[in-house]
C-alpha cells in the first residue's frame, strides 16, 4: 500500500467527526493533495463520494457559502495540478517507445486530465445532493478549462458543461427541499461557471428557476444583506474635536468587512451579469416583474437605513475632508463607499436588463405594465440617489441608458407622468437650513421633472415644475453658511434653472414664458456667479435668448425683450469682477485627469454669454450687436481671457451655429465692414465702422481721400 493510500484511509476516518477550524483546514489541505496524487480512479471516486457527505465539512456550525467556495477552490486547484503534471510528463524526454503513455495513463504519478475528471465525476453519486455535485463540477471546469487552459477534448468539455447545467437545473428544482444553503451554493457555482460555458450550454439553464433564486441571493443574507448593515453604523460613531470618528475596530465596521468579503458580494459584478442573463432568457414575464419588485424593496430599505444612520447621512459632501477623523477618512469611510458603489452598479446592471426586456417583450408592452415598469425603475433610481449623486458614481453608460429609457417610456403617458411626479415631489422649501438628505431628494426631483415638461399641460407644469424650482431661483439670505456654496447646493440651483428653462422652452407654455421671462432673467443675473457656474449661466442665458426669438410666440408679443436682456448683460460686464473664478467640481475633475480648463472671470463669462446669444438675435439687429459685442471683448482686462473670447467669436461665425441669413451678415461684417479688425485688434482698427454707427440721422457721410485713405 502506497503512502497516499494510507493517507486516504486516515482522511476518510477524519471525515466522520467535526473538528476545530485548524484541524478542518488541515483535512481540506490533505484532500487537495490526495485529489492531485491518487493514481487509482476508484480511490478518487471513493474520496470524492465521502468528501461530499463528510460531517467534518458539512456538519460544522456555519458551513455557509465560504465552505462552498472552499470546495470549488479545492477541485479547481487539484485540476490545475493534474493538468500541470500531465504536461510535465508529456514534456519529459523519452528514450524508448515503451515509455509512451498507455491506456490513458501518463508517465509520472497522475492520471490524464480526462481520466481524472471521469473518476471524480463518478464520486458525485446519489449519497450527496445535486448542489454539491455542481460545486465540484464547477471547480473541475475552472481548473481544466479556465484561463485559456485547454485540458479536455471538445467532446469531453461539452460533456462536462452539460453536467454542470444539468446539476444546476436539478439543484434549482430541489432547492426547496435541500435547505437555504442550496440556493446560495447554486448561484455561487454558476457565478464562476457561467463565463466558461458555451452559448449553447448557457441556453440550457432554466432561467425561470434561476432568476428568483439569483436575485434573492444577491440582495439577501448571502449578498448585500438587504442593506440593514447601514443601520448599525450609527451606534459606533463617536464625536471628538468637531469630527466624526468611526474606528476600524468597531463591531459595525468589522461586520461591514465581513459582508464585503462574502463570496457573492466579492463577485457582485459577474453575479449581476448572471442575473441580467436570467432576466433576458426567462420565459415567464411575471418572474421578471417580481425581480424588479424585489430590487425596489431592496433599494427602499437601503435608503431608509441610510437616512436613519444619522451622522453619515447628514454629512455634507464638501465637508467630508474636514468633518471626518483621520482614521475614518483613510479606512472606514472608503470601504463603506466602495461597497455602496458596488451595490449601485450591480442593481443598475440588473435593472438595465429589466428595462431592455420591457422594450423587447410584446407581453410587457401594455400601458399598465409599461407605466408600472418605468415608475418602479425611477423609484429605484430615486432610492439609490444618495449613492449615485456622490463622487460621480452615476457616470457610467448603463446608468444613463436605463435612467433615460425609463423616462422615455413614462413620458408617453402624460397622466401617469403627472401622477408619478405628484407622488415623489418632496416638500420643497428652498435652500434654508435643510440637511443633505432633504437636498438630495429635492435635487433628484428637479433633475427628473425637467424631462416631463413637454408632455404636461401648462397648469401641471406650473404646479409640479415651475413652483418648486422658483424657490431656488432667488438666493436666500438665510441660507445656512455651511451649505450656501456647497456642491450640492450649486447643483440644486442649476437644476432649478434647468427645470424652469425646460418649461419655458415648450411652445404650449407661451403664457408661462411671457409671465416668467422678466423674473427669470432677474433671478439668473442675481444667481451668477455665487450660485451657478459660468457654464450653467451661459447655457441658461443662451436658452433664454432662443426662447425669446422666432418662432416662439413671445418674440411677436415682446420683440424688444431679447435685446433688452442682452443690453443688461453688456452693462453688467462693464462693471463685473475681473479676478478668475474658482474652479467648479467638474473642472477640478478635469484637472485631475490632466485637462486644464481655461480660467474664467465674471467679466469674461458675461462677454462670452453675449457672443453665445448672437445666433438668436433678430436679423435687423445682428450686425449692430456684433459690433457692440466685439467692442465689449476688448473690455476684458485679462489678456488670456480676452483671447479666449476672440476665439469664441470666430468659432460662432464659422462653426455653423448661425443660420444662413445670419451667417451671411456675419461674413460681410467681418470682411468688408471692419468687424474682423475690430475683434482681432480692437476699436482703434475698427473705427471706420464704429464711427458710421454714431452719425446723426440725415448727416452726410465723411468722404474718403482716395490718395491718402483718410476720412474728411
Amino acid at each position: 500500500m502506497s503512502s497516499f493510500e494510507r493517507l486516504l484511509g486516515t482522511v476518510l476516518r477524519l471525515y466522520q467527526d467535526v473538528h476545530d477550524q485548524a484541524k478542518t483546514d488541515q483535512i481540506l489541505g490533505t484532500t487537495t493533495t490526495l485529489l492531485t496524487h491518487l493514481s487509482n480512479p476508484l480511490n478518487l471516486s471513493l474520496l470524492t463520494s465521502h468528501f461530499l457527505t463528510a460531517p467534518a465539512i458539512w456538519n460544522r456550525p456555519d458551513p455557509g457559502l465560504r465552505t462552498c467556495l472552499r470546495l470549488i477552490s479545492i477541485f479547481n486547484t487539484a485540476a490545475i495540478h493534474v493538468r500541470r503534471n500531465e504536461l510535465d510528463a508529456a514534456n519529459q524526454p523519452r528514450t524508448t517507445a515503451s515509455a509512451a503513455p498507455v491506456g490513458g495513463n501518463v508517465s509520472g504519478s497522475g492520471l490524464s486530465s480526462e481520466a481524472w475528471a471521469r473518476a471524480v465525476v463518478k464520486g458525485a453519486d446519489d449519497r450527496s445532493a445535486r448542489w454539491q455535485h455542481l460545486l465540484i463540477l464547477t471547480g473541475m471546469l475552472m481548473g481544466l478549462e479556465g484561463e485559456e487552459r485547454r485540458s479536455l477534448s471538445q467532446g469531453m468539455r461539452h460533456t462536462l458543461e452539460e453536467a454542470v447545467v444539468t446539476a444546476a437545473n436539478l439543484a434549482l428544482k430541489s432547492q426547496g427541499r435541500d435547505g437555504p444553503q442550496a440556493s446560495g451554493a447554486v448561484v455561487l457555482a454558476l457565478n464562476y461557471a457561467f463565463p466558461l460555458l458555451s452559448e449553447h450550454s448557457q441556453s440550457l439553464i432554466d432561467c425561470d428557476l434561476l432568476l428568483p433564486v439569483a436575485v434573492a441571493s444577491m440582495i439577501g443574507p448571502d449578498g448585500f444583506h438587504n442593506g440593514i448593515f447601514l443601520g448599525h453604523i450609527n451606534t459606533d460613531i463617536r464625536h471628538a474635536n468637531q469630527q466624526i470618528h468611526w474606528h476600524s475596530s468597531s463591531p459595525s465596521f468589522q461586520a461591514l468587512k465581513q459582508l464585503s468579503s462574502n463570496p457573492l458580494v466579492a463577485g457582485a459584478g459577474p453575479l449581476s451579469r448572471l442575473v441580467a442573463f436570467a432576466i433576458e432568457r426567462a420565459h415567464d414575464p411575471k418572474i421578471v416583474l417580481a425581480a424588479q419588485e424585489a430590487l425596489l424593496t431592496f433599494a427602499r430599505t437601503l435608503e431608509h437605513q441610510w437616512n436613519v444612520s444619522g451622522n453619515l447621512a447628514t454629512l455634507e459632501i464638501s465637508l467630508q475632508s474636514t468633518a471626518l477623523g483621520p482614521e475614518t477618512a483613510a479606512s472606514t469611510w472608503p470601504v463603506l463607499w466602495q461597497l455602496l458603489k458596488k451595490i449601485l452598479y450591480s442593481t443598475v446592471m440588473v435593472l438595465q436588463a429589466v428595462v431592455t426586456r420591457s422594450l423587447l417583450d410584446p407581453r410587457l408592452r401594455s400601458a399598465v405594465t409599461e407605466t408600472s415598469l418605468a415608475t418602479k425603475s425611477l423609484h429605484i433610481f430615486r432610492h439609490l440617489y444618495f449613492i449615485s449623486s456622490n463622487h460621480g458614481a452615476n457616470a457610467f453608460q448603463v446608468y444613463t441608458f436605463t435612467y433615460l429609457a425609463s423616462i422615455d417610456t413614462l413620458v408617453r403617458y402624460p397622466e401617469a407622468s403627472a401622477a408619478f411626479l405628484r407622488e415623489i415631489m418632496p416638500h420643497i422649501t428652498g435652500p434654508g437650513t435643510g440637511n443633505p438628505v432633504r437636498l438630495t431628494s429635492e435635487l433628484f426631483y428637479l433633475n427628473l421633472a425637467e424631462h416631463f415638461s413637454l408632455v404636461l399641460s401648462p397648469e401641471v407644469c406650473d404646479a409640479l415644475i415651475v413652483q418648486p424650482a422658483m424657490l431656488y431661483l432667488s438666493p436666500s439670505e438665510t441660507t445656512h453658511p455651511s451649505i450656501a456654496m456647497s456642491p450640492r447646493m450649486i447643483d440644486l440651483f442649476e437644476a432649478a434653472h434647468s427645470a424652469v428653462l425646460s418649461v419655458m422652452s415648450c411652445p404650449q407654455n407661451a403664457a408661462i414664458t411671457t409671465r416668467l421671462a422678466p423674473f427669470y432673467a432677474e433671478a439668473l443675473f442675481s444667481s451668477f456667479p455665487s450660485h451657478i457656474s459660468p457654464r450653467q449661466f451661459r447655457v441658461a442665458f443662451k436658452t433664454m435668448m432662443q426662447i425669446l426669438s422666432p418662432p416662439f410666440p413671445i418674440s411677436a408679443t415682446d420683440p424688444e425683450l431679447a435685446e433688452t436682456l442682452l443690453e443688461m448683460v453688456r452693462i453688467k460686464a462693464m462693471a463685473a469682477a475681473t479676478a478668475p473664478l474658482p474652479p467648479t467640481a467638474d473642472e477640478e475633475a478635469q484637472q485631475a485627469l490632466g485637462h486644464v480648463p481655461a480660467p474664467t472671470s465674471e467679466q469674461s463669462a458675461l462677454v462670452l454669454t453675449m457672443i453665445d446669444a448672437l445666433p438668436f438675435l433678430a436679423l435687423d439687429i445682428v450686425e449692430e450687436w456684433m459690433t457692440v459685442t466685439a467692442e465689449t471683448v476688448w473690455q476684458i482686462a485679462d489678456p488670456a481671457m480676452r483671447e479666449a473670447a476672440k476665439k469664441r467669436f470666430w468659432d460662432i461665425l464659422v462653426s455653423g451655429e448661425m443660420d444662413v441669413e445670419r451667417a451671411a451678415i456675419g461674413v460681410a461684417w467681418w470682411g468688408t465692414k471692419g468687424g474682423g479688425a475690430l475683434v482681432l485688434h480692437g476699436p482703434a482698427s475698427g473705427t471706420a465702422h464704429a464711427q458710421d454707427r454714431f452719425l446723426m440721422s440725415g448727416a452726410l457721410p465723411a468722404q474718403r481721400d482716395t490718395t491718402t485713405g483718410s476720412r474728411l
